[in-house]
């Protein structure tokens, strides 16, 4: 008799691996809406700019917001450290690739100043955007009050891995539900991968949650620790736990899929598996109003023991209204991604985000292969 296996492993999908079914009905692109809603707030487009210094500034925000979008500003980064955020970037920008984690290590040792967390928030506010922020669990407590006095409409915790559940032996770890009830404004949390954590953060009254761990261009989390689960299946089951969450209680907590979104068909299937709107660094880092001019790093790069993110050159390849909306120049989906969404939502017979979520998906690995020899050849 064969001996019982210590573990059983399950498999699980990230976009490469699966494809959406068109529908039994079709309906004409124009004619589908994009908005994604967050409590009471209502966006035209379900993307959300990733809280990383390369992408989003406050001028940033603010554009991206004019173009139907939300623009999260990292508390914990240049813009609240220095007052010449400028220089800062030009130096993280210009260094050699060998020396640029140390100079990280460096820059994000500075002290946080809350006066330039209140200017940022009111900087935001002054232009008419919706002002989103972003605050590790560990700081949260200290810099999130003073955002919220100065404006911010929306918090976001976010970290690594989230839980509701901390175990720390030196403070008293974040218990959200108190957090959200001081603040008063809406509060998504993140990262998480799995359906019971999720519904255990969802239970704590936040209005979102965070999916990913490890998937982004910038992060080596998955590299480093091995910890990680592909998107598709991270955004399945926390989008059944939101389901679950909203049969139980009447409250929708909206699933925002976070990381590892390359192209228009990535942003589709991430709705499709159960997202109510994305996060994303990369391909809006890559637009000419980016601040970081062609190059991005993650939030965890300048941990001064075990660094988990990295500075990469992503390029500059359009305006911020033609990777959201085009003209593309490009065939590869990396522009107009609003676009191939309104495509996808039409030929699933989809007049909006909720109903994509009914779309049918399969396991399809030959997908991005099936017939594409001479494209692969050209690569």
């Amino acid at each position: 008799m064969s001996e019982l296996p210590f573990k059983e492993l399950r498999r699980a999908y990230g976009f490469d691996d699966v494809a959406i079914v068109p529908g039994l009905v079709t309906i004409n692109p124009e004619m589908t809406s994009t908005q994604m809603h967050l409590d009471n707030y209502s966006f035209d487009i379900p993307i959300i700019g990733a809280a990383v210094d390369a992408v989003v500034s406050p001028s940033f925000a603010t554009t991206l917001h004019e173009q139907g979008g939300l623009g999260v500003l990292n508390l914990e980064g240049i813009y609240t450290r220095y007052e010449d955020p400028v220089s800062i970037l030009d130096e993280i920008i210009n260094a050699k690739q060998s020396e640029v984690t140390q100079l990280f290590q460096k820059i994000y040792s500075a002290p946080i100043q809350p006066n330039l967390v209140a200017s940022c928030v009111e900087k935001m506010k002054s232009s008419g955007s919706t002002c989103a922020v972003a605050v590790t669990p560990q700081k949260a407590k200290g810099i999130a009050p003073v955002a919220v006095e100065a404006g911010a409409d929306i918090m976001v915790v976010q970290s690594t891995v989230t839980t509701a559940r901390h175990i720390s032996s030196s403070h008293k770890g974040l218990i959200f539900s108190e957090f959200i009830d001081q603040l008063k404004v809406p509060v998504l949390v993140g990262n998480c991968v799995g359906y019971s954590t999720a519904l255990e953060l969802m239970e704590t009254g936040v209005t979102g949650i965070l999916v990913g761990v490890g998937p982004g261009h910038i992060c080596t989390t998955r590299e480093v620790t091995g910890i990680g689960v592909p998107q598709v299946t991270s955004t399945i089951e926390c989008s059944a736990a939101r389901e679950e969450h909203y049969k139980r209680t009447g409250t929708y907590v909206s699933v925002i899929t976070d990381g590892g979104i390359h192209s228009g068909g990535d942003l589709c299937k991430a709705i499709a598996a159960g997202a109510d709107g994305v996060m994303i660094g990369t391909p809006l880092a890559q637009s000419l109003e980016a601040p970081g001019k062609g190059f991005n790093w993650g939030m965890a790069a300048p941990h001064p023991e075990l660094p988990r993110g990295t500075r990469i050159n992503v390029g500059t390849t359009g305006t911020l209204n033609q990777i959201l909306f085009g003209p593309t120049t490009v065939t590869d989906g990396t522009q107009n991604f609003v676009g191939a969404l309104r495509v996808a939502l039409g030929m699933c017979g989809a007049a909006n985000i909720r109903e994509m979520h009914s779309a049918e998906m399969i396991i399809a690995p030959s997908i991005k292969t099936e017939g594409k020899s001479y494209q692969l050849a050209q690569d």
